[in-house]
């Protein structure tokens, strides 16, 4: 396969890479800020349910956003026709905005030599014919398991994004992302009662990557695994006690609950329970933490985000004082703050905002095992599902998907429909304890806002909240 360069962007389409810049720059002159994004994506997936492959979909689209930022406003027009007819449409339409507006184009974004990812598209490394293969033999494998497995289900989704981002002054960024999912979810029964468990992996590398060697039968026994405990789990007690969050995925509630809280687009309007509070304590003493798009592989990771800024590791919260926002251009502008390279975007249909990469909170230094034992009575959840949170409030309910009790410092039996209830701003203040062992989530994780979906990582170490309130129904 020979590698892809800038030329992949304009071949074919109609667009000259020299008029596209031009039709650029006049476009934004006298904005404040903007660009012309161009995307190039090609996507695949396969599902495997109910012992036969039940949908298999490929997509390949195309197409490039124009945006003009005028103080406040911004102007945005998109197409899946690249040529210069479309872009000269788009142009007209953006400096509407500018309305008597005479602005001065912000500095563009510092060069990088970093590349996370390879230029080359991944997505067919292995064969379809391997694909499904593999598909029936993660179903079969989990059915020969145990008896008691009812249904099963796996899925394999890749994509890969190559994009363009041009400015007003001709500047030229490229990048290409890959990213793959392995999914696989499991259903059990005793004849009386159902269990379910799910277990995913996977990131910004190659299919070998997730599903060579044993790496597929290990998520196949882990959803399993998750299956038979929620099958033997008694409801859960109510009620405010000392919670244990384990490592890994447990991050999803510090994303929702906080993250959300501390991107720039939030704060600069006064609609999160964070605003105004740099250099305030807001956190216990120890609890750091940070948004980091460098990591390589991660789900989370891009070499630059979707305005052409590198993305870097941002401390936001240093043990427990608030130091940061994560910011995109537009809002880091406004308030007077560096530019941390959050600027995402869906697609190319969808105008750039401040969103998180990959959030975690550093590890400290105390051995789970002695958080546990620590705790009287009280419940160690290990996994969570769905939740709601409020930004403006910080209020937040989440659902476990696997939970335990601790009694006398000791895990002991499974329980479900645990939630756990509170304020994220409160929460990071009742963390009394946490571990060493910080761990990433699998590689998993796609986060809304907005009405866009984009593909981050979350994590954490062990850590224990003193007194929050757990909903139960027992």
């Amino acid at each position: 396969m020979s590698t892809p360069g800038p030329e992949l962007f304009f071949t074919g389409t109609g667009l000259d890479r020299d008029r596209a810049a031009g039709i650029t720059g006049e476009a934004l002159h006298g904005m404040d800020d903007g660009e012309l994004f161009i995307e190039l994506s090609r996507s695949e997936s396969l599902l495997w349910d109910d012992g036969k492959l039940k949908s298999a979909s490929y997509d390949s689209r195309s197409g490039f956003g124009l945006r003009a930022v005028s103080g406040e406003r911004v102007g945005y027009a998109h197409s899946s026709e690249v040529s210069e007819a479309a872009l000269k449409r788009a142009a007209a339409t953006v400096r509407a905005v500018r309305a008597g507006h005479e602005g001065v184009m912000s500095e563009p974004p510092r060069a990088t030599n970093a590349a996370l990812y390879p230029p080359d598209d991944p997505t067919g490394e292995i064969p379809l014919e391997e694909k499904i293969r593999l598909l029936g033999e993660a179903d079969a494998f989990a059915r020969g398991l145990d008896a008691r497995v009812a249904q099963v289900s796996v899925s394999m989704a890749s994509s890969w994004q190559a994009v363009a981002i041009i400015r007003a002054d001709g500047r030229e960024v490229f990048d290409y992302r890959p990213l793959m999912r392995f999914n696989v979810s499991v259903i059990t029964s005793d004849g009386e009662k159902r269990g379910s468990g799910a277990h995913g992996l996977g990131g910004r590398g190659h299919w070998r990557d997730y599903t060579g060697g044993d790496k597929w039968r290990e998520a196949v026994r882990e959803a399993l695994r998750m299956s038979l405990v929620s099958l033997r789990a008694e409801p859960a007690p109510a009620g405010e006690m000392d919670v244990v969050m384990g490592p890994g995925w447990p991050g999803i509630l510090l994303h929702e609950a906080v993250g959300h809280g501390l991107e720039g687009d939030f704060n600069r309007k006064g609609a999160s329970a964070f605003s105004g509070l740099i250099g305030e304590q807001v956190a216990a003493k120890g609890v750091t933490v940070v948004d980091d798009g460098t990591i390589p592989l991660r789900r989370g990771s891009l070499t630059v985000d979707d305005e052409g800024t590198p993305t870097s590791p941002t401390v936001l919260i240093e043990d427990g004082i608030l130091v940061g926002y994560m910011q995109d251009r537009m809002n880091a502008r406004l308030m007077n703050m560096e530019v941390t390279g959050n600027g995402r975007r869906e697609s190319y249909a969808h105008a750039p905002m401040p969103r998180m990469t990959n959030t975690f909170m550093r590890a400290g230094d105390h051995d789970p095992e002695e958080i546990i034992r620590s705790v009287k009575k009280g419940l160690y959840a290990v996994s969570f599902g769905g939740g709601q949170v409020d930004i403006t409030s910080g209020n937040f309910v989440f659902t476990c998907t696997e939970a335990y009790l601790i009694e006398d410092g000791k895990v002991t039996a499974p329980v479900k429909d645990a939630t756990l209830i509170g304020n994220g701003k409160d929460a990071l203040t009742r963390v009394s304890m946490i571990g060493n062992d910080l761990e990433l989530d699998p590689g998993i994780g796609t986060c809304g806002k907005g009405g866009q979906g984009v593909p981050v990582g979350v994590g954490q170490p062990t850590i224990r909240l003193d007194g929050l309130t757990v909903g139960g129904t027992g």
